[in-house]
């Protein structure tokens, strides 16, 4: 079994061991399996670490069904003795977010009793999950009294206990695991048995700064940064309240009264151009309409239309429609082309088997009813299109 260094030294960061032997995995990459290690495999809601074995990166630790930690290295490694380095600010980053994630939940747990279910820390953000919802109010208060810990400098201790000794301390969840415990215990605030690894004082941390949370199976889950991820959101935040303050010429506390004026701007403008929109496509169906040709029993418009979305083809191709008699076939260029299908009620074509045939001749996709169909995705020149069209209705 190799004896985890990080078990009782989470700041070791260069070890010696013994390269005890170097095991396919079954994708073909080879793994280390050593004597003692300082690498942290993946387990407990926290990331492996990386660094080197030798002159050989380690890309991933794995542990094992049986216990066994594999080193996933880049290359071979040679046997013998093998210095190890760990990455150490991926480990540090790690440890100020797993320590954060003791503190605050335990802050959940005290003020409002809420459970954290489960931790995961992920490469830019933390998450845990708790056992009910818990409104913003509350969450602040949570993290004010974490982060009070935090800045109170508290030790951060390790302790080894066999499970009858763990079954009389007040562990704020109980240990799934049996046989020998590691323990984290955090002054007075926290106890919990956990194999990560953390920073030696909670002053380490730095600070604990809620990014987020939503409701989640019952629960809440909560996303945090802490440390020097939190330093890193809050430059992030800064650049984009900073740009958004240039464009939209207000003063950071006026942004979010800033952008409401701007949506409700945008909204009106929304109505008026669809107003607008509507009366131009009521010209455009009626001089479209006037120069209908006659096509057996149709009076047809084929047309190509430049600048016009789907929507407004379509609102076109009714309009044009709404003639006794009447059938539409607008095409919205620039390629791919949107199409637009609609008949006179009552007369003897099927818009939807219109538009089929089309897409089946220049791709794309589409649908409809007998009366309107619209598609898009069409490839292929505007005259070859229109001509396709014009045979379609004409052998209906």
């Amino acid at each position: 079994m190799t004896e985890r260094l990080y078990y009782t030294d989470p700041y070791l960061s260069e070890f010696e061991a013994d390269l005890l032997r170097v095991q396919p995995l079954p994708d073909g990459r080879p793994a280390a399996i050593l004597d003692r290690t300082a690498f942290y495999p993946t387990s407990g809601g926290q990331p492996f670490d990386t660094g080197t074995l030798g002159a050989t990166r380690v890309i991933d630790v794995i542990e094992s069904e049986d216990g066994t930690i594999l080193h996933v290295l880049q290359a071979p490694l040679p046997s013998g003795r093998v210095t190890g380095r760990i990455d150490w600010d991926r480990r540090f980053e790690h440890m100020q977010q797993h320590t954060g994630q003791h503190l605050l939940s335990a802050a959940f747990d005290r003020l409002l009793g809420a459970k954290t279910m489960s931790f995961h820390l992920g490469s830019e953000s933390s998450t845990i999950d708790l056992s009910k919802e818990v409104p913003a109010g509350e969450i602040a208060a949570a993290e004010s009294e974490a982060n009070r810990i935090v800045w109170e400098n508290h030790g951060v201790g390790i302790r080894f206990v066999d499970a009858a000794e763990a079954a009389s301390l007040p562990l704020r969840k109980e240990a799934s695991r049996e046989g020998r415990l590691r323990l984290i215990e955090i002054g007075e605030f926290d106890l919990s048995a956990c194999g990560g690894t953390h920073v030696a004082r909670t002053g380490a941390v730095g600070i604990i700064a809620t990014s987020g949370w939503e409701r989640f199976r019952g629960g809440t889950r909560v996303a945090f940064l802490c440390g020097v991820r939190a330093l890193r959101g809050c430059r992030a935040l800064r650049d984009t309240v900073t740009e958004s303050v240039r464009l939209v010429s207000v003063l950071p506390a006026e942004l979010p009264a800033g952008i409401a004026r701007l949506q409700a701007e945008a909204k009106d403008q929304k109505r008026r151009l669809k107003d607008l929109q509507g009366r131009l496509a009521a010209f455009e169906a009626g001089s479209l309409a006037a120069r209908a040709e006659p096509c057996g029993p149709f009076s047809l418009v084929v047309q190509t239309m430049e600048g016009w979305d789907l929507n407004g083809l379509k609102t076109i191709a009714s309009a044009i429609a709404a003639r006794p008699g009447h059938v539409a076939i607008l095409l919205g260029l620039p390629p791919p082309v949107s199409i637009a299908v609609a008949r006179a009620a009552g007369a003897p074509l099927d818009a939807a088997a219109v538009l089929k045939q089309l897409t089946d001749a220049f791709g794309g996709k589409g649908g409809g009813r007998p009366e309107l169909a619209q598609g898009g995705g069409l490839e292929g020149s505007p005259d070859d299109l229109v001509a396709r069209a014009r045979e379609i209705v004409l052998s209906s």
